[in-house]
């Protein structure tokens, strides 16, 4: 088998070593290199087929036919059984390590959700009786709602419930202009705010004193927030949170508020009875998303369509590395020179991803993702405003592309390296959603997928943009992985002349 085993790499060898720079004959054959399947001629696999067999003590039939089939306990496979007992039983303990360590980390990143909501900014800005003319009220509803919100984050042990980083702002903060608490948010200052309007207080003891009929109780109070942001976390943590704190507010201010009114006797019942609403809800909150994540079918371009990106860059190593290799199979040509087959390679997978990634960003553009539309206003709501206008699709080409050749360079070289099929055990690196993860998981904000999402998200929704640094971090990536391809490809070279010599050596020995 040892011999078997020679013939391989030699076979392999002799397309990728240093015949490649003329120093050689070629032999013919087809295939990938290193630690991809070789892929011979018919006549070389069965010659390759029958020397092992030979080579393990299998039965031979009559001359000039392949060896007969033996069973699977038979004594010219009991060496053969052993090495494949010891390789599967190293595999599986590799596979079982790399679960219990590696693996951890997708449940560590969810493990501490509810005491890391706290890391959820929420600005909680009180402009009640702030701002002329209702500075000669005296406010209710605004400090009550601040004084709640303060309880809930503050540091007493007894205090154990999750909640989101609640932080009081005062309205010189925002210059008392509500309008610009809409603008940080927009920023991503805050991941939400809680507004109480300058006249919350004022109009409700109107309503009451007066009978306004009109009275809106959800006038009292805003709440903001940008749901193209992620949507995963804002349905999921930040609006139910919000929700609960809501019903907590109107469920305390209700009864306080009511008592206080029916204790009034100046207030006749007959126009308490005309607004039935200031007293019960009394207040209540309207709701704004600056930015609404629709349609639904944007989901995949900025989610788990990405993964298929992520797949697509990762194949194109043994998509591609065969065709490449025929410049060093030479039939009827010399191989090609080693350099110049590396310049080659990169310069051939650069194209591939730029004509894979338009491929890519046209599923969206099929199915009516809208890449036309018209900016918006910050403080603005708005559905679907493109960062560019009619030259959105192209950014988000861009983006795919110059993520795409990110992620593949980093796979064409982690798979040059160690090799397959251990290559796809590195993926499991590839995070995006750390928004409520641990701080060990900070280091995924300079990884390429994060920012292939942030800059998506960004194009798609006309969002607070923060493309340069996105782009950057990606063509760093680029520009390191490109530097390391060159070394990576001599780095296999030398791996396979190695493995060649020892499978030589090991053949002179079973001599």
């Amino acid at each position: 088998m040892a011999a078997a085993r020679a013939w391989e790499i030699d076979h392999a060898s002799r397309r990728y070593d240093g015949r490649v720079d003329g120093e050689e004959d070629a032999e013919a054959s087809e295939g990938t290199l290193g630690s991809n399947q070789l892929i011979g001629d018919d006549d070389s696999k069965s010659s390759n087929r029958n020397n092992g067999a030979q080579a393990d003590g299998g039965e031979k039939g009559d001359d000039g036919e392949p060896p007969r089939p033996v069973g699977f306990w038979h004594k010219d496979l009991a060496k053969t059984r052993m090495q494949v007992f010891g390789l599967w039983a190293r595999t599986t303990l590799i596979l079982s390590v790399f679960i219990l360590t590696v693996l951890s980390m997708y449940w560590a990143v969810l493990f501490h959700v509810e005491q890391n909501l706290n890391s959820l900014i929420v600005y909680v800005v009180d402009f009640d009786g702030q701002v002329a003319p209702y500075t000669g009220v005296e406010p209710m509803i605004g400090p009550m709602i601040t004084q709640m919100t303060e309880q809930m984050v503050s540091v007493s042990p007894m205090n154990k419930m999750p909640h989101l980083g609640y932080v009081t702002k005062d309205a010189s903060a925002f210059n008392d202009d509500p309008i610009q608490v809409r603008e940080a948010v927009y920023q991503q200052q805050a991941w939400a705010a809680i507004v109480i309007n300058p006249n919350a207080t004022a109009l409700l003891r109107q309503a009451v004193e007066q009978g306004n009929s009109s009275y809106d109780p959800t006038g009292a109070c805003q709440i903001i927030y940008v749901a193209a942001r992620d949507q995963e976390t804002v349905s999921s943590y930040i609006l139910p949170h919000l929700n609960m704190l809501q019903t907590q507010i109107t469920s305390k201010f209700g009864p306080m508020w009511t008592e206080q009114v029916l204790s009034n006797d100046s207030i006749s019942r007959t126009t308490l009875a005309s607004v039935p609403q200031a007293l019960s809800p009394a207040i209540g909150f309207s709701t704004y998303s600056l930015r609404p994540f629709v349609p639904a079918v944007v989901t995949p371009a900025v989610t788990i369509g990405l993964i298929y990106l992520i797949i697509l860059a990762f194949f194109s190593f043994p998509f591609f590395l065969p065709i490449h290799m025929k410049f060093i199979e030479p039939r009827a040509h010399p191989p090609l020179i080693f350099y110049q087959l590396i310049i080659w390679r990169w310069s051939a997978t650069i194209v591939a991803y730029f004509l894979m990634s338009l491929a890519y960003s046209f599923i969206s553009l099929a199915f009516q993702i809208p890449f036309n539309n018209p900016t918006a206003p910050h403080t603005a709501v708005a559905e679907n405003p493109d960062s560019f206008g009619h030259g959105t699709f192209v950014v988000y080409w861009m983006i795919n592309f110059v993520g795409m050749t990110a992620l593949g360079l980093a796979c064409e070289n982690v798979a040059m390296v160690i090799g397959q099929p251990w290559t796809a055990m590195w993926l499991i690196f590839w995070f995006y959603a750390i928004e409520l993860a641990p701080r060990f998981y900070y280091w995924g904000y300079a990884w390429p997928l994060h920012n292939i999402v942030e800059a998506s998200r960004t194009t798609l929704f006309n969002l607070h943009s923060r493309l340069g640094l996105n782009f950057g971090i990606l063509f760093a990536w680029v520009a390191v992985n490109s530097i390391l391809f060159p070394l990576c490809c001599y780095l296999m070279r030398w791996k396979t002349q190695r493995e060649k010599q020892k499978a030589e050596q090991g053949a002179k020995k079973d001599e």
